[in-house]
């Protein structure tokens, strides 16, 4: 069954969603000097990712519980919602740590058209043959910004398409879940199963010798510094996105994490000095292009079913 939902809560959602993924790739960046300059492994930077949310979220827990709010039971899903997001966050970082912030977040981008097919098999919302064909023109242009990254990186440039469909998976359960608890209890839980996975994750690469998913700690100041800032983007951002996604419908608010590609290229080329050549530009701009067609034709749906609404309202009178 399809969600719908005021305007005025859409476009409260949508405000919320645009300040998250203005604030998103301030993690890769910081991930990205911590693995190149601080030689901390991807997977420690996203182990301490999710100590220092969790680490952070706690006192808040405890001012829901003091307040008399009953705490659900420990929420599995929010568990398996961190579980997710640690095994995507550790693939993503590996990826920066090798290619342009920019590059792999336009890889990435392929996750918003993942997410409104996903949200028509397990939330029941409508999607048309139209969108679905506008969905697989974007996974063209994420296939046109591969094929140069594959010749430069290999394997590492398909890292952020597992990114995509694992996240998608994640956004997938926030949107079902995301009215059954307070945002900092689900964020809570989250943060627990994804340090759970990244302790199992550098348990098992410190013992083959892994240099990117082994255990490694920052050196100096800076680097805990760092770390400490990834975490706290981390708490941000993705508080924002459950309480956009619990406002609003997936399809809808999905094409706005393009809006990443305009912090994450600014501060690719500020920091690292990268920025997309010609053919990702068009591969990125086919990806875009795709993502506001489905969003306007999603914007078109709504004004016509409330139309419809409306005219049995007037007629029942």
């Amino acid at each position: 069954m399809s969600t719908r939902v005021n305007t005025s809560q859409i476009a409260r959602a949508m405000s919320i969603m645009v300040v998250a993924m203005l604030l998103a790739p301030f993690m890769d960046a910081i991930a990205k000097l911590l693995a190149t300059q601080h030689g901390v492994s991807p997977a420690s930077v996203t182990l301490g990712r999710f100590v220092i949310q969790s680490a952070f979220l706690f006192p808040f827990l405890l001012l829901i519980w003091s307040r008399g709010t009953a705490l659900r039971r420990i929420s599995w899903v929010n568990c398996l919602r961190g579980t997710i997001m640690g095994v995507a966050a550790t693939l993503f970082f590996v990826s920066v740590k090798y290619m342009p912030i920019a590059d792999a977040i336009a890889v990435f981008f392929v996750e918003p058209l993942v997410v409104m097919l996903l949200s028509s098999v397990f939330l029941g919302e409508e999607v048309g043959w139209r969108r679905r064909i506008a969905a697989f023109i974007g996974f063209l242009g994420a296939l046109i910004v591969i094929r140069p990254s594959y010749e430069l990186f290999g394997w590492v440039s398909f890292l952020p398409l597992c990114t995509a469909l694992l996240f998608s998976f994640y956004l997938i359960l926030t949107r079902k879940f995301g009215g059954e608890d307070d945002p900092v209890v689900m964020q809570f839980w989250a943060g627990i199963g994804g340090m759970a996975i990244c302790m199992v994750i550098t348990a098992l690469g410190t013992s083959v010798g892994s240099e990117d998913f082994g255990l490694s700690l920052p050196t100096g100041n800076q680097g805990w510094a760092l770390l400490l800032g990834i975490g706290l983007f981390a708490v941000a951002s993705h508080m924002l996105i459950v309480i956009a996604f619990s406002m609003a419908p997936a399809s809808i608010l999905a094409p706005f994490q393009y809006i990443e590609i305009v912090s994450a290229t600014i501060l690719g080329l500020v920091l690292f000095s990268d920025f997309p050549d010609l053919t990702k530009w068009i591969g990125i701009s086919i990806i875009i292009g795709s993502g506001i067609y489905i969003f306007l034709r999603e914007q078109r749906l709504e004004r016509l079913a409330r139309k419809v609404v409306e005219e049995e309202v007037l007629t029942s009178r």
